[in-house]
């Protein structure tokens, strides 16, 4: 099976209020270009003295952070650095993570040339209230006008992002977030229920009771309004957050869910060679100077239970798991392991089985959490 990369790329032009992820605000183009030094460094270091396998990679992704704040020639050398570690086909799936007016048209335009096909866009809400309160740095017509300049660099795979449940947000708010998505007419979606992670703006905010705790129940509402709305569409559902046009599934996203082959590069990068699961150092300045002593940054690694993972991660795709292929991939018979379970799930009305396939049911997604908690 192919593998994937991916890439961290830390700097934002300032830090969104829910943020729990590796960031830095993009302060000196210095900082920045001795951070991307550092990244292709850590990728020649593991192709010299770590790789020990010949994969085909038919997936590169540029994470963050936000990506598109590196200059054409920076994304060039990291993608020279990975062409040279792997053998990428020519036929690769190229994302890169995009924010709101951090892009211009010509800039787009030389993406393009360097191979990315593919824009993963921040967009959140096309509220400007919310885009306030998450201080995303952009406002709604930022979103349509970067949106525009994609389309006329010929960019014809562009994902959505869209979170769902954030604070005095109404379920009108997300009818019309998403009447506005399907206007646009992008290729890809990604749902995101907020999360609220202690030391962030927003959770200061909501144990402030400056701002109100998100309703679950009213998310969950919200989804099922996707749900139902997809219906009318060109979309499918082909995993519990994710929805694209047929063809149009995210590549790089699937491996994880198939437990395929990832290799992480940059701060806090997580990677799963198939056997074991370990990341870099989550401070930016820390990964950097690790790099240039030692061209690495390693401080976990652990050997994973690929058997329970193979479940709970395919059970995030709408077509499930293939029980003989899981057999086979285990020598495990999930029905005689887990029967008990099984049944108890279905006769719930939380999963499907069909065949040799097990499925969540739209009620399952509902409660996937439970459903997964079941196989521990």
């Amino acid at each position: 099976m192919a593998a994937g990369v991916y890439l961290h790329i830390p700097f934002c032009k300032s830090r969104c209020s829910y943020c729990d992820f590796a960031t830095d605000v993009y302060r000196t183009s210095e900082a920045v270009e001795r951070y991307v030094s550092a990244l292709s460094k850590e990728i020649a270091t593991f192709a010299t003295q770590v790789r020990t396998t010949d994969d085909k990679v038919d997936a590169i992704y540029f994470g963050g952070g936000t990506p598109s704040l590196l200059n054409p020639d920076q994304v060039s050398r990291i993608l020279d650095a990975v062409g040279t570690c792997f053998d990428v086909i020519p036929a690769a799936e190229i994302t890169m993570e995009m924010n709101p007016a951090t892009v211009t048209a010509e800039t787009l335009a030389v993406y393009k040339i360097l191979g990315v096909n593919r824009a993963s866009f921040g967009v959140q809400t096309f509220n400007d209230r919310d885009l306030k309160l998450l201080a995303r740095g952009h406002n709604s017509d930022d979103a349509r006008h970067t949106f525009q300049m994609l389309r006329d660099a010929g960019y014809q795979n562009i994902s959505f992002d869209l979170i769902i449940g954030l604070p005095d947000q109404s379920l009108g708010d997300w009818d019309r977030n998403l009447d506005e998505a399907w206007k646009m007419d992008p290729e890809h979606l990604s749902l995101y229920l907020l999360e609220i992670h202690e030391g962030t703006p927003l959770a200061e905010q909501i144990r402030s009771e400056r701002r109100p705790l998100p309703d679950e129940e009213l998310g969950a509402h919200m989804y099922e309004l996707m749900l139902e709305k997809i219906k009318a569409t060109d979309f499918e559902q082909y995993e519990i957050s994710n929805f694209s046009k047929p063809g149009f599934e995210s590549r790089h996203n699937t491996k994880y869910w198939r437990l395929e082959p990832v290799y992480g590069f940059g701060v806090s990068a997580h990677s799963f060679n198939g056997r074991e699961r370990y990341a870099n150092d989550r401070d930016t300045s820390a990964y950097v100077n690790k790099i240039e002593n030692d061209g690495t940054a390693e401080v976990m690694r652990e050997t994973t239970d690929a058997a329970l993972e193979f479940i709970f991660l395919g059970l995030r795709l709408n077509r499930g798991i293939d029980l003989a292929e899981y057999g086979e991939r285990f020598d495990i018979d999930l029905m005689d392991r887990h029967s008990t379970e099984i049944y108890r799930l279905e006769e719930a009305g939380l999963i499907n089985l069909s065949g040799r396939r097990m499925s969540l049911t739209e009620k399952g997604m509902l409660f996937s959490t439970e459903v997964f908690a079941a196989f521990v």
